[in-house]
This record gives structure tokens, C-alpha cells and sequence, in this order.
């Protein structure tokens, strides 16, 4: 009767030791994502794009695929290093650094915690083994807004108001520039850079100067963009108009300035992540974001500005659309565009 107490004691033992191994291997194997970014998750730009991006990807993969989402705001690169310690040490296993600018400190985190995957965008270097690059192909954007800018404008003058002439921000203004040219190549465009993706006060000042310089119709890439927006919106009766490169500035108080709006949908990214980190991946690899990988959207501000939608506008960027959706890489020469020769 001992014996068989005993060996029933050592069933119960061997269970329980398996059952605590498969938990802490569940818990190992977790998914966790953290997100930093240098401004905030609902600032109508760049940062919001990335986190809709992962509650959308989260909302549609089977439930419990993500067991937490927790998002870092108004980050600078000097403090990037001790958030992602931070999130480490809670267990966060997929950290997205969103921006640039934080390269080095990705470099750095990749090296400190090789068992996590980082991601990192946008560039299209490979800069680690548990690093995965984004890059959207937004010359594809670009050139849909440069449509809308060429067949709206009436002065024959429009600009664009950048950060800096790099990464994802130059693809968009290039690509601007080839969709003017494309439908009016008589048009004037002047593209100028603040030297700062978040400075909203610059980016309208830098609006201002472009307005009265003649131009009727602007267009602005990065979260900075949003202070162009607004000084566009200071001229309600006038034909000053907008091209958005995010869909939520449609809905702002300054939207009805903007005609239409594309919008990066790094859903398709945040997927890719889940999927390559459970086959055990965690980088080495570009993953793009075009119009063919469902990447892009692009939308019209029916409600405000139905009269500037013109059944050329409309048609002409819609047929755009479906050629980019049928095949990717169709704006590759952008990297042929030379602003001082405009």
C-alpha cells in the first residue's frame, strides 16, 4: 500500500513539474509587443500610422496571438536605450523603434538582447540578425498627391514641406514631384525641408513662406506636416488647397482644406513580424510596404471637398492606384529626381 502511495505521489510530482515547464515555456514563448516613438500614438501622422497599424494586425490575428501591446510616446534617442531595457526586463519580446533617427541605439539593443526581435524603419539596410528593417515605397503615394496637386493647382506653383531629404520622407517627395510633372509639367514645384520631423511650428512657417511665394496647392511628409496643414487652413477663402499623407487629417477641424489623403498601413508589417517570429526568425530581413502588399491606402474627402474632386482627378489617381496594385516597383526612377534642377 506504501509503494503504491508513493508511486501515486511521484505521478502527481511529474505532473505538476511538466505542467510548470509548459507554462514557462508558453510564457517564453509569448508574444509582446512594445512600440517607441519620438511623438505620440494619435498625432494624425507618422507615429498614429505604426499604431493603428499594430491594433489593427492585433484585432485580425487569432485571439491571444499577442498577449500584450503597451506604446512609449515622445521618446528621444538619448532615452530609447533605457525604455527598451524596461520593456525587456517586463518581458516584451518584439520592440518596434519607430524612426530613423533611432539607428544607433537599435544597433546598440540588438547587440545587448540578442534572444528579442527589433524593428526598425524606415531604411532599407540590414543592420542585425534579430533586426527587421520596414521601408514603405512611398513614391507610390507621392505620386498619386503630385496628380492631384498637377490637375488642381490653378497658379501653376506647388510645394512641399519635408523634415529632411532621407528615408521614407525623400521617396514621398520625389515621388510628388514625377505625379506633378506626370499630369502638368508646366508647374512649378518647390520642395524645402524644416530639418525636423516633429517642429509643427517650423513646418507651418516654412507653409507660410511657400503660400505667399504662389503656391495654391501643398503637400508635407513626417508628423511635422500637420503645422503645414494648419497653415494651409488659415486661408478659407482662399484656393489654397492640401494633399494629406495621412487619412486621419481628413477628419481634423483643418480638413477641409484637404482634398484627399494616402495613409501607410503597417499592418501588413506587424503580421510579418508575428508570423517570422513564431518560425523563429527575428530579422535579417527588409520587409516593404507598397500598394501591392496592402500597405498603402489612399482616401477622398468626399464630405469637404467634393467640388475639388473632378471626374480627371478622380480617375486619373484611381487608375494610378490599380496599376501600382498590379505590380510594384513603377516609380523606381524617383531616385532620379534632382530638386535643383525644378
Amino acid at each position: 500500500m506504501k509503494k503504491v502511495f508513493l508511486v501515486a505521489l511521484l505521478l502527481v510530482f511529474v505532473t505538476c513539474f511538466s505542467f510548470a515547464i509548459g507554462q514557462k515555456e508558453q510564457k517564453k514563448n509569448e508574444i509582446k509587443i512594445a512600440l517607441i516613438v519620438s511623438s505620440t500614438i494619435d498625432d494624425k501622422g507618422w507615429c498614429q500610422a505604426m499604431h493603428d497599424g499594430i491594433t489593427q494586425a492585433i484585432n485580425e490575428l487569432p485571439k491571444g496571438t499577442v498577449a500584450d501591446y503597451k506604446a512609449v510616446e515622445n521618446t528621444q534617442p538619448a532615452d530609447t536605450l533605457t525604455a527598451i531595457r524596461t520593456y525587456v526586463n517586463q518581458g516584451f519580446n518584439i520592440i518596434i523603434v519607430h524612426g530613423s533617427q533611432f539607428r544607433a541605439q537599435v544597433e546598440d539593443a540588438a547587440k545587448e538582447f540578442p534572444d528579442v526581435m527589433f524593428a526598425f524603419g524606415t531604411t532599407t539596410d540590414i543592420i542585425a540578425d534579430n533586426v527587421f528593417s520596414y521601408m514603405p515605397q512611398s513614391e507610390e503615394t507621392g505620386f498619386l498627391s503630385g496628380i492631384v496637386a498637377g490637375l488642381t493647382t490653378k497658379a501653376n506653383h506647388v510645394g512641399v514641406v519635408g523634415p529632411i531629404d532621407g528615408g521614407d520622407s525623400a521617396r514621398y517627395n520625389r515621388g510628388f514631384v514625377l505625379g506633378v510633372q506626370s499630369v502638368n509639367p508646366k508647374a512649378k514645384i518647390e520642395v524645402v525641408h524644416i530639418g525636423d520631423f516633429n517642429d509643427t511650428v517650423k513646418s507651418g512657417e516654412f507653409a507660410q513662406n511657400l503660400i505667399q511665394a504662389g503656391c495654391d496647392v501643398l503637400t508635407g511628409s513626417s508628423q511635422q506636416a500637420l503645422g503645414s496643414l494648419r497653415a494651409v487652413a488659415e486661408y478659407r477663402n482662399r484656393d489654397i488647397w492640401w494633399v494629406g499623407q495621412d487619412l486621419a487629417q481628413i477628419a481634423l477641424e483643418e480638413g477641409y482644406k484637404c482634398i484627399a489623403a494616402s495613409a501607410y498601413n503597417y499592418k501588413a508589417v506587424v503580421k510579418g513580424l508575428v508570423e517570422n517570429f513564431q518560425n523563429g526568425i527575428y530579422g535579417g530581413q527588409v520587409l516593404p510596404m507598397n500598394f501591392n502588399n496592402g500597405g498603402f491606402e489612399w482616401g477622398w474627402n468626399t464630405e469637404k471637398c467634393a467640388q475639388k474632386i473632378t471626374v480627371a482627378i478622380k480617375n486619373a489617381v484611381e487608375d494610378k492606384i490599380n496599376e501600382f496594385r498590379n505590380k510594384p516597383n513603377l516609380v523606381s526612377n524617383y531616385i532620379s529626381v534632382d530638386y535643383s534642377k525644378l
